[in-house]
């Protein structure tokens, strides 16, 4: 039963709603216990055609030759499809809201950069004709040096993965290399701090392993338009991706989902609609393309691999005054939604806790494995496990239990974000209390009297302290930076665009708070001194977690370029075709 504290929630809930807390049955259980509903694969067509890709048994190779002459000529085979045959062979997900750059082809042109990325595909009259043909394709393939680290990936010399990014990492609003937070002086309470820990977290990519695997079915209609049924989880992501590809305006398009037989965010990739349209396109009939079980394990998008580091400064009455995160994903050959994941992360730093100097740099690392994609939690599960763990082992230094020194430690209403911003409706207090309780988790009576409603947004908890910025992170070969500038923001600011109203917090170290919010759009001068956070030592294992040293950092940058001010009108997308944006409502 789930429990509602209105002590906690009386401005968040109304009680009078019609679902939410109610025994309300879903209205498509009925056709799921019953087996009626229908999937992308129930529905049939005259003449379906069958589409299968020939894949890259190489994680790095350069194509010499294809030779498919055999394949065209097989029993069944409609059509054989190469990478001149797709309109538009590039392509990045997030390309539909003007993000990134595109970097994914449909097949494969000169280079393949995983194994498993399609090279060819056979369009045939049975699914076994298609799996026949397969077989007589030839290609020719030079071996590449290949690497499957994130920190590999991002030194000096590494092998090249994708080429849109040949440094090997993705690159935020094409100027920077990572996503990075400040906030405080952290090298400062370290220094300050009665023990310092650091702990390395690795997560393993994890397949998704829908019931349903990954496919549509696309079929011509009349005024030359496409019905597709799809399993896709985001269909109208899906519909924008597959007219890019394609090259038709959206309208052409009839995108039948929304009845999916497990994603888990495995199925926002669109894997196999284009190539159907495609195929329908070229073939005037209906083209079925369906991942059978290996390729859905094998080449289906994983959630991608994350590594961790967190260092923090802890005194021995049990608070934590500094955290830095050091993370990377590992995005795989290509981009897809590892990029959106480093922002989600940065954005839950540094967790549900109150420290007062936090910084962090959270990398999206390309190696030549499967691409990565969503999965439940992106860009917040590794990270929280990882923090969590943390908290278990900060609690054990400091000699407390680990549910008292969650609650010494948690956000209370009021206290101010790294990012600059209140917290609110925070109650981690409460359910560390709640969970205590139904655990039958002893806990002393100060712990059972605390309240996240009070003892925050007072004093320094409520202010936004100076905060020391540095150079780190700009684009460029890793062997080409340079350490930049040191900079402190005064205490009390937002760095913000120009072309916003600058916000003003008071201060916490006992100055008054500016009038005017400083401009540091500007080039920086070179430094002097070098930047707070030190040069890497000898990598470390990449499987052993590191305790009592320093992280692994990446070669120092070169001084920053100045931010561009915010454009006067949107940049020219890339798409190749005018469709409906279902993101920002209207054609382009």
């Amino acid at each position: 039963m789930l429990e509602m504290r209105k002590d906690l929630f009386a401005d968040e809930r109304d009680d009078n709603l019609n679902v939410i807390g109610k025994g309300i049955q879903r209205q498509d259980m009925p056709g799921h216990v019953t087996g009626l509903t229908r999937y992308f694969d129930d529905h049939g067509f005259d003449g379906l055609l069958h589409l299968k890709v020939v894949r890259s048994p190489h994680a790095s190779a350069r194509i010499r030759s294809i030779d498919v002459s055999a394949a065209a000529r097989a029993p069944g085979v409609k059509r054989v499809l190469r990478a001149a045959d797709v309109p538009v062979n590039k392509n990045t997900l997030l390309s539909l809201i003007n993000f990134g750059k595109d970097d994914e082809p449909s097949l494969a042109v000169d280079k393949v950069h995983y194994v498993g990325e399609p090279v060819v595909a056979i369009i045939a009259e049975s699914e076994a004709q298609a799996l026949a043909a397969k077989k007589l394709v030839r290609i020719d393939y030079e071996p590449m040096p290949a690497v499957f680290d994130v920190e590999e990936a991002l030194k000096p010399g590494a092998p090249v993965v994708n080429e849109t990014y040949p440094a090997n990492y993705f690159e935020y609003h094409e100027r920077f290399d990572h996503q990075k937070l400040r906030f405080g002086d952290v090298e400062r309470a370290f220094a300050g701090a009665d023990m310092v820990l650091e702990h390395r977290y690795q997560m393993s990519p994890i397949e998704h392993a829908p019931t349903e695997t990954n496919g549509s079915i696309a079929a011509p209609e009349q005024n030359g338009r496409f019905v597709v049924h799809s399993c896709a989880q985001g269909l109208f992501f899906a519909l924008g991706t597959t007219a890019k590809i394609v090259a038709v305006e959206s309208n052409r398009l009839h995108f039948i989902g929304g009845t999916v037989g497990g994603g888990f965010g495995g199925k926002v990739d669109s894997l196999t609609e284009p190539l159907a349209v495609l195929g329908s396109m070229v073939t005037g009939r209906p083209v079925r393309f369906v991942l059978d079980r290996e390729e859905e394990m094998l080449y289906g998008s994983p959630r991608g691999a994350e590594r961790i580091y967190i260092k923090d400064g802890l005194m021995r009455d049990g608070r934590i005054v500094a955290r830095y995160i050091r993370s990377y994903f590992d995005a795989g050959a290509y981009t897809r939604l590892s990029s959106y994941a480093a922002i989600k992360c940065t954005a839950h730093l540094p967790g549900p806790y109150w420290i007062p100097n936090v910084a962090s740099d959270v990398h999206v690392a390309y190696t030549n494995r499967c691409p990565s994609t969503a999965m439940r939690g992106f860009g917040i599960t590794a990270v929280d496990f990882a923090l969590e763990v943390q908290m278990d082992r900060l609690a054990e230094a400091a000699g407390m239990d680990p549910m008292e020194f969650r609650i010494l430690n948690a956000y209370r209403d009021g206290d101010m974000k790294p990012h600059r911003r209140k917290a609110s409706n925070t109650a981690l207090i409460e359910c560390v209390q709640v969970a205590a309780g139904k655990a039958n988790w002893p806990i002393s009576e100060e712990g059972k009297r605390q309240s996240s409603l009070t003892g925050g947004g007072t004093g320094e908890r409520a202010q936004i302290p100076a905060t020391v910025l540095d150079a780190r992170g700009q684009i460029g070969r890793p062997e080409t930076r340079q350490s930049g500038p040191t900079q402190t923001l005064p205490a009390g600011t937002t760095r913000i665009a120009l072309s916003k109203q600058p916000v003003i917090e008071g201060a916490r170290d006992g100055r008054a708070a500016p009038t005017q919010v400083p401009r540091y759009e500007p080039a920086r001068a070179a430094m002097t001194t070098p930047p707070p956070y030190p040069p890497p030592p000898t990598a470390p294992s990449p499987y052993q977690p590191v305790a009592g040293q320093q992280p692994h950092q990446p070669p120092p940058p070169p001084s920053p370029a100045a931010p561009a001010p915010a454009p006067a009108a949107p940049a020219q997308t890339q798409h190749g075709a005018v469709r409906f944006s279902s993101v920002f409502g209207r054609r382009r």
